[in-house]
């Protein structure tokens, strides 16, 4: 079972979050388990302050190391992490490989960044991995921890009720995915594609494919190089 633990100033943020679907019928088959965890309950001061004044002319409060420190030595007497994450803007970018390579870890702990940030002793000498999830700024990184959390437990076998439709997700072979369609077969005069009503399996992966590039090249051309790249590389143009 993974375990992942999460290390905030606003609990409250996630409690929600993390209890429906994927993630929440996940933890009911215990195939993961998530602990959210309040920075304020290792300080020892009566305000049980985490944040002071920046060194310098900015503005803004910074997370002081004390309580991080502490919090994170003590939950790591249940066992070592494979990563500390931070949740940073200037962190590298989540993406689906990544979050396959956190779904095979199996302790994970991810520290909220808040206010101006961390100390920066933290990011130094605790963390082991800093991720974004993209080139803008929230109030917290509460949020930034729940799509974390997300894209990597929807990855963990029998999280899905289909264990083959991760497969076929965006980005998952580097490719955008190709278009969905259900019933009815035909909605208002637009009918479901004739390829997919086939029933000839191997023409109908040719399509999905031919449109995930088509789709690629579209919307993410930089992922259509990239991908384009490592066919290459690995000789199968």
């Amino acid at each position: 079972m993974l375990q992942i633990d999460i290390l905030t100033v606003l609990p409250e943020l996630l409690g929600g979050t993390l209890e429906y679907s994927i993630v929440g019928r996940a933890r009911a088959k215990q195939l993961v388990g998530i602990g959210v965890h309040n920075l304020r309950d290792y300080t020892h001061d009566k305000r049980r302050t985490v944040d002071d004044y920046a060194y310098g002319p900015d503005a803004g409060m910074v997370l002081k190391p004390e309580p991080i420190f502490e919090a994170v030595e003590h939950l790591a007497e249940s066992g070592v992490y494979d990563e500390i994450i931070y949740t940073a803007p200037d962190g590298e970018l989540l993406t689906q490989e990544l979050a396959t390579e956190l779904s095979l870890k199996k302790r994970l702990l991810i520290l909220c960044g808040h206010y101006k940030g961390v100390d920066q002793r933290v990011r130094d000498n605790l963390v082991t991995r800093e991720v974004s999830i993209g080139d803008y700024i929230l109030s917290g990184g509460e949020l930034a921890a729940a799509v974390i959390v997300d894209t990597v437990v929807r990855l963990l076998p029998g999280a899905l009720g289909d264990a083959t439709s991760a497969l076929s997700d965006s980005f998952q072979e580097g490719l955008v995915a190709p278009p969905a369609y259900t019933r009815p077969e035909n909605f208002r005069g637009w009918l479901v594609p004739e390829i997919l009503r086939s029933g000839n399996f191997p023409a109908i992966a040719k399509w999905q494919h031919e449109e995930s590039l088509r789709l690629t090249r579209l919307r993410r051309p930089e992922l259509l190089e990239a991908y384009e790249r490592r066919l290459s590389a690995s000789g199968q143009e």
